[in-house]
C-alpha cells in the first residue's frame, strides 16, 4: 500500500464520521437534556399531569412491595445476612487465594445477587418525592448510583469469563526459540518532543531483544537533528515526514508504507522492551486470525499520587487495575483494548482496513475496535514485557487522562462506534459500553462530593431509609463488596484507595466528559510530559480549586450537622415525625460529609507535587562489585543503582574518607555483568550496619550505557507484580497520611532515597 492510497483510505473513512455524527449525538444529548428540564420545570410550577405522576410515584414509594419490608425481628438477626455472606466469602477467599474459575464464580453469583437486591430497595422504597426539591435531589442521586451501579454490573458480569493465556505462551514461544516460526518485524517508536536519553534508553531496548528478524525505526514527529543524530549513533532507522496530521496514528500510518515487516511492534518513547519481547508473543501469530496481542504496561517510577503521599514502594500505579483486572476480562469476552504501546500487530490485517484509526485523539483504542469489527481477534498476554515512565507530576497525569477520557468518547461520533459498527458480537459490544461508561462515572463522583452538603444547607433528604433498613438492605451489600474489591483485581487496589485515585481528576474529567459530548474534536491531541525534574514543592492550584471549595463547604456543613446531631436527643421526643426525619437525614449526612472531608484533605495533599530533582530513576538491584581506589582493592555489593551512579554496601570498614563537598575518583567493576566504570565517590555513609559509598558515573561511552540499560531495564521477569494493602491497613495508611503529611515531615527528599524495582 502506497502513502497517498493510505492516506486516501484515511480520509475517505473521515469524511462521513467528522461531519455528521458529531451534530446527531450532540442534538439527541441536547434533547435528553431539555426533556428533563421541562419535566423539572413543570413539577416546580405545579402543573398538574406532572404532579400527578409524581403523586403516585410518592405513593409507590410509601407502600412498597411486601418483599422489600424489612422482617420483624431485632437488630441482631437484621446483622444475619451480612454476617453469612460475609463469612462464606470469607472462606471462598482463604480456600483460593487468587480468584479461580469456582470462587470467582460464586463470590460475582453472591454480588449480582446484592447488587440487584439493592437495586430493587433504592428504586422501589428510598425515593423522596414528596416534593420538587427533594424529589429533584433523590432522584439525581438515584441516576448517579444507577450509573455506577450499571458500570460495576457489566463488569461483573464479564468476570465470569477470564482468560490467561501465560501457559499457551509458554507452548508457543518453542517454536519461535526453535527459529521454526521467525517472521519479520518492524519495531516502530514514535516520538514527540521527548528528551534524547529516554529515546536512548527505548532504542537499546529494542536492540536488546532476542530475536534476528527485527529492525528498529524512530519516527521523529518532530524533526529533531538530534534525534536523527541519535538513530545514526545508535544504528537504527531515522524516518519522519513533512507535517504532523493526524499526530501519533498518522506518524505510524507514514511509517507503515515505507516499510515490510510481516508483523508491527509499536512502543512509546519511554517504553523499554524486555529481551524476551518478541519470544513471548510473536507464536501467537501462527494462528492466522489473531491481528493483534497487547501486553500490560508497568512503570518503573511511581505515579504522582504515590509519590506525593510518600506510598512509593505501597501504592501500585493506577494502570495496574485496568491491566491485571479488566483486560484479562476482556480478552474472555473478545473486546480486548489496544493500549498504544506494548503490542504486536499483522501488517495484512491493519493495512486491510486502511491504516491506524485517524479519526480520534485514541487511535490505537478504535484500530482494536475496527480489528475485531474486520473478524480478527485481538489477544492479551498478562506478563510484563515492557516498563514505561509514569505521568512525573500530577499535571501531567491530568493532561493524560484528559486525552484518554476524550478519545474514548470520540466513540460516539465516529464510525468505529463499538457499540454500533457491524461485525461485533453483543458480548464484545456489553464490554465496550462498560468501558465508556467508566468516564461517565467522573459525574457521579462529583454528585457524591456535592450531595450531602443539600442535607445541611437546603434541607433536604434524598435518601429516606430507617436504620433497620440499612442493616438489612444496604449493609451485606456494602460489607461484601469493600471485603472481596482487592480480591477480584489480584491486589493491586483496595477500594478506599481506589477512592482516592477516583477523586483527585474527578472535576477536571467531568468537565471534559461533558465537553466531549457536546464539541467532541474540540482539542487535539496533548502529549504528556516527560523526563522532566525539579527541585522544589509546587501545588497545583487549577486543579484544587474545586476541591478547596469543596472542602471548605463541606467543612461547614460537618460542622452545622454536628451541632443539630448534637441536639436531636433533646428534640426527638416533641418534634413532629417530618422534623425527626430531617434530623434523621442530617445524621446520615453528617458521617456522609466526614467521609468526604477526609478524601478531600488527602486528594489537596496529592496536589502537592513533592520535589524530583533529577530525571533519573534509581533501582534496588544488587550486583557485586569491586572498587578501585589509589591501587586499594575494595569489595561490595550494590544497593541502588541508576543510570548515572549506584550506592554500594562495603564489606571492609577501611574506605578513605571524603571530607563533605570533595570528591574521590575510583574505578568500579560490576563482576556479574563484566562492565567497567569510572566515577567520583561523593559520600558515604551506613546502612544495615556496613558502610556505604555513593558513586556518580563519569561519562559513559555507547557500549557502557548498553549494558547499564540491559542490566536495568531488560532482563526477562524482572518487573514484579506488587500487591496493595487491605482494607484496613489502607484505612490507618490514610489517617497515617492525614497526621503525617510528606509536606512537613519529608522535605529532604533523595533522588535516590526510593528504589523502585527489584533486581
Amino acid at each position: 500500500m502506497t502513502t497517498s492510497q493510505l492516506g486516501k483510505t484515511e480520509l475517505d473513512q473521515r469524511k462521513p464520521s467528522r461531519f455528521m455524527r458529531p451534530q446527531t449525538a450532540t442534538l439527541a444529548m441536547l434533547s435528553l437534556i431539555g426533556i428533563a428540564s421541562v419535566v423539572v420545570g413543570g413539577w416546580f410550577a405545579g402543573q398538574g399531569t406532572i404532579n400527578r405522576i409524581f403523586d403516585q410515584l410518592e405513593l409507590l414509594q410509601e407502600n412498597p412491595p411486601l418483599w422489600l419490608e424489612v422482617p420483624m425481628v431485632t437488630g441482631e438477626y437484621l446483622l444475619f445476612p451480612t454476617v453469612a455472606l460475609l463469612v462464606l466469602v470469607l472462606v471462598v477467599m482463604k480456600v483460593s487465594p487468587q480468584p479461580r474459575t469456582w470462587s470467582r464464580l460464586v463470590v460475582v453469583g453472591i454480588l449480582i445477587a446484592l447488587t440487584l437486591r439493592y437495586l430493587a430497595w433504592r428504586s422501589l422504597s428510598t425515593l423522596n418525592l414528596s416534593d420538587p426539591l427533594n424529589g429533584v435531589f433523590s432522584l439525581g442521586l438515584f441516576l448517579l448510583e444507577l450509573l455506577m451501579l450499571s458500570n460495576g454490573t457489566i463488569q461483573l458480569f464479564l468476570m465470569l469469563r477470564v482468560r490467561d493465556r501465560r501457559r499457551e505462551a509458554d507452548v508457543l514461544s518453542m517454536d519461535v526459540l526453535n527459529q521454526k516460526f521467525m517472521p519479520t518485524v518492524d519495531i516502530f517508536i514514535p516520538t514527540y518532543n521527548e528528551p534524547t536519553f529516554i529515546l536512548q534508553r527505548t532504542v537499546m531496548g529494542c536492540q536488546a531483544i532476542e530475536y534476528a528478524n527485527k529492525n528498529i525505526y524512530l519516527l521523529d514527529d518532530t524533526r529533531r537533528p538530534e534525534v536523527q543524530a541519535l538513530a545514526e549513533e545508535l544504528g537504527c532507522h531515522y524516518m519522519t515526514r513533512p507535517d504532523n496530521r493526524h499526530a501519533k496514528a498518522g506518524n505510524l500510518n507514514h511509517a507503515i508504507a515505507q516499510t515490510q515487516g510481516e508483523l508491527l511492534v509499536v512502543f512509546d518513547a519511554d517504553f523499554v522492551p524486555t529481551k524476551n519481547f518478541l519470544t513471548r508473543t510473536v507464536g501467537f501469530f501462527q494462528d492466522p486470525q489473531i491481528a493483534l496481542v497487547q501486553t500490560p504496561q508497568t512503570f518503573y517510577n511511581p505515579d504522582p499520587i504515590a509519590r506525593n503521599l510518600g506510598l512509593e514502594n505501597v501504592l501500585t500505579p493506577e494502570e495496574e487495575v485496568f491491566y491485571r483486572q479488566i483486560q484479562p476480562i476482556r480478552d474472555g469476552a473478545g473486546s480486548v483494548i489496544c493500549s498504544g504501546t506494548s503490542f504486536v500487530l499483522r501488517r495484512s490485517a491493519l493495512e486491510q482496513m486502511g491504516g491506524f484509526v485517524t479519526d480520534s485523539l485514541s487511535e490505537d483504542y478504535f484500530t482494536g475496535i475496527r480489528l475485531s469489527a474486520q473478524g480478527y481477534r485481538l489477544i492479551y498476554l498478562d506478563e510484563k514485557l515492557s516498563a514505561g515512565l509514569a505521568a512525573e507530576n500530577i499535571a501531567a497525569q491530568a493532561v493524560q487522562r484528559l486525552r484518554w477520557a476524550r478519545g474514548t468518547l470520540q466513540a460516539f461520533f465516529i464510525k468505529a462506534n463499538p457499540l454500533t459498527i457491524p461485525g461485533l458480537t453483543p458480548l464484545q459490544r456489553l464490554a465496550h459500553l462498560e468501558g465508556l461508561l467508566h468516564w461517565f462515572t467522573s459525574i457521579s463522583r462529583v454528585g457524591f462530593l456535592v450531595m450531602p452538603l443539600a442535607y445541611s444547607f437546603l434541607g433536604v433528604i434524598p435518601l429516606r431509609a430507617t436504620a433497620a433498613e440499612l442493616l438489612y438492605f444496604f449493609l451485606p451489600y456494602y460489607i461484601v463488596q469493600l471485603t472481596v474489591f482487592s480480591w477480584l483485581n489480584y491486589r493491586s487496589r483496595s477500594a478506599l484507595l481506589s477512592d482516592i485515585y477516583s477523586l483527585v481528576l474527578c472535576f477536571p474529567l467531568a468537565l471534559t466528559v461533558i465537553q466531549a459530548m457536546l464539541n467532541p474534536f474540540s482539542k487535539g491531541f496533548n502529549v504528556t510530559p516527560k523526563g522532566t525534574a525539579s527541585d522544589r514543592y509546587t501545588f497545583n492550584w487549577g486543579l484544587a480549586a474545586p476541591l478547596i471549595a469543596l472542602f471548605v463547604a463541606t467543612a461547614v456543613s460537618l460542622w452545622v450537622n454536628l451541632g443539630i446531631c448534637m441536639i436531636k436527643g433533646a428534640w426527638q421526643q416533641t418534634v413532629p415525625p417530618e422534623v425527626a426525619e430531617q434530623v434523621k437525614g442530617i445524621g446520615l449526612g453528617w458521617i456522609w460529609s466526614g467521609y468526604n472531608l477526609i478524601m478531600l484533605g488527602i486528594a489537596l495533599l496529592i496536589l502537592l507535587d513533592v520535589p524530583r530533582p533529577h530525571p533519573y530513576d534509581w533501582f534496588d538491584l544488587r550486583r557485586t562489585v569491586r572498587l578501585t581506589v589509589n591501587d586499594r582493592t575494595f569489595w561490595g555489593v550494590t544497593t541502588m543503582m541508576s543510570e548515572v551512579g549506584a550506592e554500594v554496601a562495603l564489606t571492609q570498614t577501611s574506605f578513605p574518607a571524603i571530607p563533605l563537598g570533595e570528591f574521590l575518583p575510583l574505578t568500579l567493576e560490576i563482576m556479574e555483568e563484566g562492565v567497567t566504570l569510572h566515577g567520583q565517590a561523593s559520600r558515604t555513609g551506613f546502612r544495615d550496619e556496613f558502610p556505604t559509598v555513593r558513586i556518580s558515573f563519569d561519562q559513559v561511552n555507547l557500549n557502557q550505557q548498553r549494558s547499564l540499560v540491559e542490566m536495568l531495564f531488560c532482563r526477562p521477569g524482572q518487573w514484579k507484580t506488587h500487591y496493595t494493602p487491605g482494607e484496613f491497613a489502607s484505612f490507618l495508611l490514610l489517617f497515617k497520611i492525614l497526621f503525617r503529611p510528606r509536606v512537613l515531615f519529608d522535605r529532604n527528599i533523595d533522588v535516590s532515597a526510593v528504589a523502585v524495582a527489584k533486581g
